[in-house]
């Protein structure tokens, strides 16, 4: 075969329509990718729209949000890796769990119990991955803005990353989501 300038190269074959040296990688083409990476939910510094500052100013649900507390409130993620994966924010805007404030650190590790509960209720949820990326190195989409993650799993449910193990299934609309967990979280403890 040879390359765009004539060169031969012994071994090169075409893979999926392009030229390359064979490797174990099997590509997956996922356009829908285009929208998160052209968004910006790209760790770039804070600016007026941070996704986590703007959405507790928004109803709930337009902005996805299932439950809020005094220091904190969670959300559906609007790229899931499974149906129900939740985002536990603090309202303030802070970067980085260490600058937490004991009050938001403990309201984040408390909705966090709750919204596996409320998971396990509203959808049979048989298991979770739970964590926080920190700064954009670590793989935060937004950076700037703290968050956690609880992602529901099931028996049968593909895998964490959709790379990995093929194409990503998400078999609830957000919308119908929001409001099967939203009804299902418990009522805060009147005052009484």
């Amino acid at each position: 075969m040879k390359d765009y300038d004539g060169t031969d190269y012994d071994g090169v074959e075409a893979v999926d329509g392009a030229v390359g040296v064979p490797d174990a990688f099997q590509r997956m083409w996922v356009p829908y990718r285009i929208a998160y990476i052209e968004s910006a939910h790209n760790g770039t510094p804070f600016d007026d729209k941070c996704p986590f500052c703007v959405a507790p100013t928004l109803p709930d649900d337009q902005s996805l949000i299932v439950a809020r507390g005094e220091h904190a409130y969670v959300l559906l993620n609007l790229f899931p890796y499974n149906s129900g994966h939740m985002l536990v924010c603090p309202y303030r805007h802070v970067p980085l769990y260490d600058e937490a404030t004991v009050e938001e650190a403990t309201e984040i590790a408390s909705l966090t119990q709750i919204a596996m509960r409320v998971a396990r209720e509203a959808s049979g949820a048989q298991g979770f991955n739970i964590g926080m990326n920190q700064g954009s190195i670590a793989g935060a989409g937004v950076a700037d803005h703290l968050h956690q993650h609880v992602v529901p799993r099931w028996a049968n449910d593909t895998n964490f990353f959709p790379i990995i193990g093929g194409v990503k299934a998400i078999p609830r609309l957000l919308g119908d989501v929001r409001e099967a967990f939203a009804n299902a979280w418990p009522s805060a403890p009147s005052a009484d």
